[in-house]
């Protein structure tokens, strides 16, 4: 008797287990309405762009003009036209997104490389040290991914000197922040460097597209 009220009591405990997970999972797929900003928020934009749904610019800010967009859009594709990018109609956009987990995951990485690469830069100089980790991942060359690029052999000294695992500047947050939502103040900048530091002659041949602070922003 006692043994089969335990194996019960188990079988209740892994039950309410597997709810918890399942209800944690519910909790974290992630929508986006009015409101919203941030990268995917900008792919969002492009993608409704791109099929002839949004006419305005791409801001990475979830506005009545986004909004519009997705429900007209919503109401071609045969969804429910409430303007909010759920599951279904992002599904429907081409885009996946992440779990909120995995979001939050990534922006504490990126902020991380731009504290440890940039701590005492001017802010739109951190910005741009995120701009340039994002330009990387849209470019062939570089892996697709924040942590790949950024954990990429060789591209970034602070993995190896020990700066990567410093505290994080308050500032960092922010600038990893501005990055994800689209703001590149280095019009495109894949490589940066401090020209009073750098030992490398290769960099050099890399054409200039602007200084911000002690960091060259170059193509």
């Amino acid at each position: 008797m006692k043994k089969a009220k335990l194996t019960a009591a188990l079988a209740a405990l892994f039950l309410v287990n597997i709810l918890l997970i399942s209800f944690s999972q519910r909790a974290e797929a992630v929508a986006y309405r009015q409101g919203s900003s941030g990268s995917v928020v900008t792919k969002i934009q492009q993608t409704l762009k791109s099929a002839g749904y949004y006419t305005y610019t791409v801001d990475g800010i979830y506005g009545s003009r986004t909004t519009a967009a997705v429900k007209k859009f919503q109401r071609a594709k045969g969804l429910v036209a409430d303007g909010i990018c759920g599951e279904k109609t992002l599904a429907a956009l081409g885009i996946r997104v992440p779990s909120a987990s995995a979001d939050r995951n990534t922006r504490a990485l990126l902020a991380r490389l731009i504290s440890a690469e940039a701590r005492g830069e001017p802010y739109v100089g951190q910005v741009a040290v995120g701009a340039v980790v994002l330009n990387r991942v849209r470019h062939p060359s570089f892996p697709n991914t924040i942590p790949g690029v950024i954990y990429q052999s060789g591209a970034f000294s602070c993995i190896t000197d020990g700066q990567f695992n410093q505290p994080v500047a308050e500032s960092a947050y922010r600038a990893a922040d501005d990055a994800l939502n689209g703001w590149d103040p280095t019009g495109g900048a894949i490589y940066y460097f401090n020209p009073h530091t750098a030992t490398s002659a290769w960099i050099w041949s890399r054409p200039l597209i602007l200084t911000i602070g002690k960091h060259r922003f170059c193509a």
